[in-house]
């Protein structure tokens, strides 16, 4: 039997496809790209392969700056809790910086710096995450279990097996959550970085469909990215994260 919750969740949707539906009879096709269209439109985007290509260049900007920023958020995060001298400057200085700079603003100086390339791309992506790999291994880090740790060091007197051992497994949870934020947020960073500095991805196609008035492919991309982010957050991510929570009983 059907929830109440799948329910209006199912209506929602339908009806806001209605009012898509509606709102495009409204306007001239050169502003809105009804349904319909778009549904052919996606169809011709997926048996192209010189579209797909861009999708697999934005996967590949999208996938490397993710590892990037979290490797490097990780890294500062890691280097304020062990090295308390330089909690001040990573928590005080570094963490409000790049909190404060917006994403455009990454993006426009990549473009100055490296010009229309990958390294763009990836740059002002990675620039945009950075902090949320660091928010949230500080607050994992905050967190662990003292006594456990604690506990491990009568087993072992090896910093190296205690740290790999108890305190990486500890912080799963947390760096899952960094992965998962890093998903959703990397992919509207993606769309600006391409349109503004890139030469291939979703958003260097948005561009050439907004100069040449091809408005059903400038909703396809919107559509791709909408079910992509949706789909990966609710069939890989979730599960993922509710196996966590039973094991670690946090994230």
């Amino acid at each position: 039997m059907v929830s109440r919750e799948r329910l209006a969740a199912h209506g929602f949707t339908l009806l806001v496809i209605a009012a898509w539906a509606y709102a495009a009879t409204q306007v001239p096709p050169i502003a809105m790209s009804g349904p319909w269209t778009t549904a052919k439109a996606l169809w011709a985007f997926v048996t192209d392969a010189n579209q797909l290509k861009h999708m697999g260049w934005s996967l590949m900007h999208v996938g490397v700056a993710i590892a990037v920023s979290f490797v490097v958020g990780n890294a500062l995060a890691f280097l304020a809790h062990y090295v308390p001298a330089t909690a001040l400057m990573v928590h005080g200085r570094i963490s409000p910086f790049l909190n404060a700079f917006s994403g455009i603003g990454w993006a426009l100086l990549a473009l100055l710096w490296f010009g229309a390339t990958h390294l763009t791309v990836i740059f002002s992506i990675s620039m945009v995450l950075i902090p949320f790999a660091l928010v949230n291994m500080k607050e994992g880090l905050a967190t662990l279990d003292r006594e456990l740790i604690e506990m491990g060091r009568s087993y072992t007197r090896s910093g190296l097996r205690r740290f790999l051992r108890i305190t990486i497994p500890s912080l799963y949870p947390f760096m899952f959550a960094t992965l998962r934020i890093s998903f959703g947020v990397a992919w509207k960073v993606a769309l600006t970085a391409e349109l503004i500095g890139g030469g291939s991805g979703f958003g260097y196609l948005f561009d050439l469909a907004r100069q040449d008035y091809r408005t059903p492919i400038l909703f396809v991309v919107i559509v791709i990215i909408i079910a992509f982010v949706y789909c990966a957050d609710r069939f890989v991510f979730e599960p993922v994260q509710r196996r966590l929570q039973r094991h670690y009983g946090t994230g």
